[in-house]
């Protein structure tokens, strides 16, 4: 069996000898090198070609953020960063996410032989996503975590008005791997007087705040966390909150979001399975389910559903893709009225909605 190869990216000596050592106990993958700075793992990813580099942040002699953006325009390779759980932390690592990383780690707070041990499964799994994922060249542009979106990167729209019956319409989104920015290239082609759109992307808490920020600053639409209770408007789109599950209910004649901390569904919280199961129940025909790349099944038997009881579904094709895994299943459990690259998902909305 071919091993996953991995080199391992961190200032601190404890760091890259715990990840080392969590990586070598796994049968399917092995740690070929470990280096203390981005000019150190430049020349081993020269010598050793890993598979998969996972990469700190912050680190000595250069950034960790202007290190993945050269890596990425020079030779594009799966990276999953290893990222400290604070608002620093999460901003950079949405900035590292567009910049091309595949996933992120969030470091243990304190205790890290043993915060590093607990999350030794969720680290490895996160690996052989990357190992399997499929990453592009990135363009130049600007590494700064500080270059947040810019209104202006929102696209351009044609002005033409959308249906009469447009706003009873509700957008259902399910994403994992490679969603952040697959949910940009979305959003940032509606308008602002789109219907709502509800959002699940598989984040752990504490980044999704940043995730909602970020996405404002550059969508027509306005797009916040989802707080319990709130009332589900047009032209806003809402993420579910990092470790809450979220779906929405009918509370007389308005829709509310019910953001919750209930057990995990699909060893996921939050899950697109609860999100999509509400959109079936509460919303029904007037739902469109789209599905965004991203790893296993999470969503696949609920978008049937929400087809069952009369939704229109849009699903990622896989060229498109970072990884297929949830796409594919949606297709396979027969919930797909269509199958489009992502660059053509709010088109296709669009057109739904104009025809409303």
């Amino acid at each position: 069996m071919k091993k996953i190869r991995v080199v391992v990216v961190d200032d601190s000596a404890l760091v890259r000898s715990l990840l080392a050592e969590i990586i070598n106990r796994q049968p399917d993958m092995v740690c070929v090198g470990a280096a203390s700075d981005p000019l150190a793992a430049r020349e081993m990813i020269r010598e050793l070609d890993p598979d998969v580099i996972t990469l700190d942040v912050e680190m000595p002699k250069m950034d960790g953020l202007e290190f993945l953006g050269r890596l990425m325009r020079l030779r594009p390779m799966p990276v999953v960063m290893i990222s400290t759980l604070t608002e620093r932390g999460a901003e950079v690592t949405m900035r590292a996410l567009e910049l091309g990383a595949v996933d992120f780690v969030a470091k243990p707070k304190s205790g890290f032989s043993d915060g590093f041990s607990a999350m030794a499964a969720q680290i490895v799994h996160k690996i052989r996503i990357a190992a399997s994922a499929k990453v592009k060249r990135v363009a130049d542009q600007p590494t700064g975590a500080s270059q947040a979106f810019m209104r202006p990167q929102s696209l351009p729209q044609d002005g033409r008005p959308l249906g009469t019956h447009a706003r009873d319409k509700l957008v259902f989104i399910g994403a994992s791997t490679g969603g952040t920015e697959a949910i940009k290239e979305v959003l940032t082609r509606l308008p602002a007087d789109a219907p709502a759109i509800l959002i699940t992307q598989h984040m752990p808490a504490g980044f999704t705040r940043s995730f909602a920020y970020r996405l404002n600053a550059s969508c027509a639409m306005a797009v916040k966390e989802a707080v319990p209770g709130e009332r589900i408007l047009s032209g806003h789109a809402y993420i579910a909150p990092g470790g809450r599950q979220f779906s929405i209910e009918r509370r007389g004649a308005s829709l509310v979001a019910v953001v919750e901390d209930s057990p995990l569904v699909n060893r996921h919280k939050p899950s697109v399975e609860v999100l999509f199961k509400s959109a079936a129940l509460v919303v029904r025909e007037h739902a469109i389910g789209v599905m965004l790349t991203g790893m296993g099944s999470d969503g696949a038997r609920a978008m049937r559903e929400m087809k069952d009881a009369g939704s229109y579904n849009i699903v990622q094709d896989e060229a498109s893709s970072v990884v297929f895994g949830m796409p594919r299943e949606a297709i396979a459990h027969g919930a797909a009225d269509e199958v489009i690259p992502v660059t053509q998902i709010a088109a296709a909305l669009l057109a739904k909605f104009r025809s409303a």
